[in-house]
C-alpha cells in the first residue's frame, strides 16, 4: 500500500559511498547469540563492493564491540540488549565476516550504538570525500540499518537500501522497516540497480 504523497525518489545523488553496517563474525556466525540470517546478503554485498570500488567510491565499514568504558557508556542500551555483551572488544565476534572484509585503506568504524553516524566520524569522512549520497547495506534492516539511514537524511545525504544487500533476525521486521524506509526516508530499491548505477559511474571515471 502506497500512501498519497509518500514514495518519492530521493535517487543516487553525484557521488555516493557504500555502508557496509555490522556484517561481523558475531552477527553472521551460527554460533552467536546475535545471528541472523545473512549469507544471501554476504553474497549480494561482495557484489557492491566489486562494483563500488571499480567505480572507486568510497567504502566504510561499521562494527560494534565493546570495552570496560564502552559497557558504561552505552549501560542502558546493553540492559536492553543483553546479548550485546557477546561483542567484547578483542574478541573473535567482532571482527568483520572474512568473506567481504575490507581492503587496507578502507576505514572500519567501531560504533556502541545503532546508527553508524553516532559517537563515529562517518560524517567527516563523507564530508571529506565530497559525497552526497549513502549505500546503506548490511544489519539488521529494522535496527543499525534503519537508524543509519535516518540519521543520513538528517545529515542531508540521499540514502538507498538496495534490499537484498541487508538483513534481520525477524522477516516481518525487515519487511515492515523496508516499507517505512522507502515511504519516508531512503529509496529502496534492487542490488542490480545499484550495481548498474556504479558501473555507469564507472564509465565515467574512464573517459
Amino acid at each position: 500500500m502506497k500512501q498519497a504523497g509518500f514514495h518519492g525518489r530521493a535517487g543516487f545523488g553525484q557521488k555516493p559511498a557504500l555502508l557496509v553496517i555490522d556484517v561481523n563474525v558475531g552477527f553472521t556466525h551460527p554460533e552467536s547469540p546475535l545471528v541472523c540470517e545473512l549469507d544471501g546478503v554476504v553474497g549480494a554485498i561482495g557484489l557492491l563492493l566489486d562494483a563500488a570500488r571499480s567505480a572507486e567510491v568510497p567504502v566504510v565499514y561499521t562494527t560494534v564491540s565493546y570495552d570496560e568504558g564502552d559497557k558504561v557508556a552505552a549501560a542502558a542500551f546493553i540492559d536492553k540488549i543483553p546479548a550485546l555483551l557477546t561483542l567484547e572488544a578483542g574478541s573473535r565476534w567482532v571482527e568483520l565476516d572474512p568473506r567481504i572484509g575490507p581492503l587496507p585503506h578502507e576505514p572500519v568504524l567501531n560504533k556502541l550504538f545503532a546508527s553508524a553516524f553516532f559517537g563515529t566520524p562517518l560524517a567527516s569522512l563523507l564530508t571529506a570525500a565530497g559525497c552526497d549520497s549513502v549505500i546503506v547495506t548490511g544489519a539488521s534492516t529494522s535496527g543499525c540499518v534503519r537508524a543509519t539511514v535516518v540519521d543520513a537524511i538528517q545529515h542531508g545525504y540521499r540514502p538507498i537500501v538496495p534490499r537484498e544487500a541487508v538483513g534481520d533476525r525477524n522477516p516481518a521486521a525487515h519487511d515492515a522497516n523496508l516499507y517505512d524506509i522507502d515511504a519516508k526516508y531512503g529509496d529502496v530499491v534492487s542490488v542490480d540497480e545499484v550495481v548498474a548505477h556504479l558501473e555507469e559511474l564507472a564509465g565515467t571515471h574512464a573517459h
